[in-house]
């Protein structure tokens, strides 16, 4: 299926463009995008009624629940709750189970869950899907460890491919300054190639929370080389769960091995290659990451050309203000990209503004609205609207 090397919500930005130009026939659309009908027709409605956010994953959630817990059982289940109210859904069950009642865990977590039991901190919602990526650099994953068990503020730094587990980068960095990334993302670049796609969190040095659209200097550097960048979930870290479970991983090593000493980054080199070539990986069926990972064919361009649009695209230049103008307005797009040249596809009354081959903002022309795209991986929650004037 065309689509296996991207995300979901940008396969379905691609589709609803082609379907609305009528480039093709519908019926072979869908069959390119290995869609059927019915679906392609859902996805276009939402997105002339909603825009970019309604062809958003929505929730699979049933309308009514015939099979729900009967009321005083599940008033039972607050009792329970509101005694032991820092118990969580497993110790509750054996509680509820000395009494009689036989509950399955989920049926409790979600009572919990109904009368707003759980806290927000406490919430850790599963991911719409499990996302592995079918070959090796279409996804890199990237993050700071956490600094439990580190001598420094702040963890080493971790790339790690998606497809293979195999580590690319563990560096000592000891902050998030912006400078000292990029000259380790250089080095790998230079050693492993560039990949299609990165994916990160919304933290420093790669997301601005000053910034209405988050991008920073080093964001728009990687968007330079071609690579379209993915933003995990806010407060969601399975999204990131290679990069997670690699690190769960280092924090053992430290705790079992014993503390590197002042010799940090030679640790961390002799851990990284234990990793990738010694070490066997159940996802990979037993398998070492450098068995299965290979360098990326698109090399690193230290210095890249102006971006190349396609031919006979609708291209403008971002002015001082971090505007362009459309239709006789000025439409706020990002101080950051001052400068900058953007594409604009136009798609009935909307206008999608692109930035290098990662899509920036949604402008609605029909109700005067500039809204932020943000997310690609995690479910979106709904993007600010921000009114120019």
């Amino acid at each position: 299926m065309p689509w296996r090397t991207m995300d979901v919500h940008e396969q379905r930005v691609e589709f609803v463009v082609a379907a609305a130009r009528k480039s093709k026939p519908f019926c072979s659309l869908c069959h390119e995008f290995g869609i059927s009908r019915p679906t392609g027709y859902l996805w276009l409605r939402r997105y002339q009624r909603h825009g970019v956010q309604g062809i958003a994953e929505h929730s699979r959630k049933p309308l009514a629940s015939p099979g729900r817990t009967d009321a005083v059982l599940e008033q039972r289940v607050i009792a329970v709750r509101q005694r032991y109210p820092d118990w969580g859904a497993r110790k509750l069950r054996v509680v509820l189970a000395r009494e009689g009642f036989e509950l399955a865990r989920n049926t409790i977590h979600r009572i919990l869950l109904r009368h707003d039991l759980v806290k927000q901190v406490d919430q850790h919602p599963a991911a719409l899907q499990r996302f592995e990526r079918e070959q090796p650099n279409e996804l890199w994953q990237m993050d700071f460890k956490g600094p439990k068990g580190w001598p420094q503020p702040v963890g080493p730094l971790s790339v790690l491919d998606d497809h293979s587990r195999y580590v690319i980068l563990l560096a000592a960095n000891g902050n998030t300054d912006g400078q000292p990334v990029r000259e380790q993302l250089e080095m790998a670049f230079y050693g492993c190639g560039v990949p299609e796609a990165m994916l990160m969190d919304h933290g420093t040095p790669w997301w601005n929370q000053q910034s209405p659209s988050g991008r920073t200097k080093l964001s728009l550097w990687l968007m330079r080389q071609g690579i379209r960048l993915c933003w995990s979930g806010i407060r969601h870290p399975q999204t990131q769960g290679k990069v997670e479970r690699f690190h769960g991983s280092l924090q053992r090593a430290l705790n079992r091995r014993g503390f590197p000493g002042r010799h940090l980054q030679a640790w961390l080199d002799a851990y990284r290659w234990e990793h990738n070539h010694v070490r066997p990986h159940e996802a990979l069926h037993m398998k070492t990451p450098a068995s299965v990972w290979c360098p990326s064919r698109r090399r690193y361009d230290a210095q890249p050309p102006r971006w190349e649009y396609p031919s006979g695209a609708w291209v403008l230049k971002v002015d001082p203000q971090g505007k362009i103008e459309v239709k006789g307005r000025k439409w706020k797009i990002s101080k950051a990209l001052c400068g900058e040249w953007v594409q604009l596809v136009a798609v009935d009354h909307r206008v999608l503004v692109y930035y290098c081959a990662t899509l920036f903002r949604e402008i609605d022309l029909q109700i005067q609205c500039s809204t932020i795209v943000e997310h690609w991986i995690a479910e979106p929650k709904p993007s600010p609207c921000v009114k120019d004037v």
